[in-house]
């Protein structure tokens, strides 16, 4: 069981991450969908599967290989080493392994003094022989700690215990890891805290600086790693995200200023399917400012929730797929993006199912393949901006 101190996905959802326009992305345009539109014939027109049709059954990673980008999923180990159908279709569509949980400190550390590598060990073995890149999710969080953390973990010794743990498991992973989430969410302006940061352990016990400190110690344990700052609740047209992305840059370009090994942010996009606050112009702005900083950029995280969408599959699975083409659409459009991460490939294995369950009880259908390991709309979706990206 996890510590009471921890933030569920749920919570995270309820707190930060709001929506993305799916239908009819005007620049400017902010429009809250009720659900009884939703359900009318005239939401329902707006699109139709014709509009998602594409010309092949290339594979995801191929199709972004073309434009010089990277996709690819979170996969876990209960799923990838007992599932070989689904493992088949993880290698066949996928160019990156992102670990779920495997790498986060309660999986890693059971207990103060010990690590426990054997379950990332096999997904990293699992990635390279099957010619797929292997991604590191994460090295500092808030969340997701073991219980003795909360327990030993003081002022006087958060330094000795985070340097720890990023040199023991960057070290141990050297030369096998594409890209690291350094630090995972550490943004929230309404906590009043400098450089709007969150409130978390970290912060507490060694101030903001725990944030350089971190990337200067992955970057002395792996130092061909690229080094990823992943970050949430950044991309929609409201006051809250306003504020975040504000913070973001402003946090970015001191730490830049001071030579801190930054390489790339990777920007979560768990996105709510029947809400749509959304701005393309800003979020261009945004992702072009990144930029600006020598970033590269990672779309991470990214599913579509249908929790409260129309129970007819076809309604959710064209209003899914909008979103995915359309919030793809826009940010692909900028070249520093490098890569696309679903998280997760098919609703066989989604974290959407525990955590933000629909309340007719239907399985939810969030990701690119349904629970029978078949492409939905969704997959064409992803595969039609990627065909329509522009190269890298």
């Amino acid at each position: 069981m996890f510590n009471n101190r921890l933030c569920t996905r749920r919570q995270a959802i309820r707190l930060g991450v709001t929506a993305v326009s799916g239908l009819g992305l005007a620049i400017g345009a902010k429009k809250i969908y009720s659900r009884q539109e939703i359900q009318s014939s005239d939401y329902q027109q707006k699109r139709t599967a014709q509009d998602f049709a594409v010309d092949s059954q290339t594979p995801l990673k191929i199709r972004a290989a073309s434009k010089g980008l990277i996709y690819g999923a979170a996969g876990n180990y209960p799923a990838l080493s007992s599932d070989a159908n689904f493992k088949s279709r993880f290698v066949q569509e996928c160019g990156i392994l992102v670990p779920e949980n495997e790498l986060k400190w309660y999986a890693l550390r059971p207990t103060e003094s010990s690590f426990d590598f054997s379950k990332g060990d096999w997904l990293a073995k699992f990635a390279r022989d099957n010619g797929m890149l292997f991604r590191g999710h994460n090295l500092v969080w808030n969340q997701f700690m073991p219980e003795w953390f909360w327990k030993t973990v003081n002022k006087q010794n958060a330094e000795k215990y985070l340097t720890e743990h990023i040199t023991t498991v960057a070290k141990h992973y050297a030369g096998q890891v594409h890209s690291w989430d350094v630090v995972n969410e550490v943004i929230d302006p309404k906590h009043g805290k400098p450089y709007g940061l969150a409130n978390s352990p970290w912060l507490d016990f060694l101030g903001p600086e725990y944030i350089e400190l971190a990337f200067r110690a992955t970057a002395e344990s792996d130092p061909n790693a690229l080094l990823v700052f992943n970050e949430a609740g950044l991309k929609y047209d409201t006051s809250e995200h306003e504020a975040r992305r504000t913070s973001v840059l402003k946090l970015l370009e001191h730490l830049k200023s001071k030579g801190t090994p930054i390489h790339a942010f990777g920007t979560e996009s768990h996105i709510l399917a029947h809400e749509t606050p959304f701005n393309a112009k800003k979020l261009r702005t945004f992702l072009s400012d990144l930029a600006s900083l020598g970033l590269k950029i990672l779309i991470t995280e990214l599913d579509v929730i249908d929790q409260k969408l129309p129970a007819d599959i076809k309604v959710r699975d064209i209003a899914v797929a909008s979103h995915y083409h359309d919030y793809l659409s826009v940010v692909l459009e900028e070249k520093a993006v490098m890569a696309v991460l679903t998280w997760g490939l098919s609703d066989r294995y989604t974290w959407i199912s525990q955590f933000s369950p629909r309340s007719d009880e239907a399985p939810v259908r969030p990701l690119p393949f349904d629970s029978d390991l078949q492409p939905k709309l969704a997959w064409n979706a992803l595969a039609k901006a990627f065909d329509n990206a522009p190269k890298r």
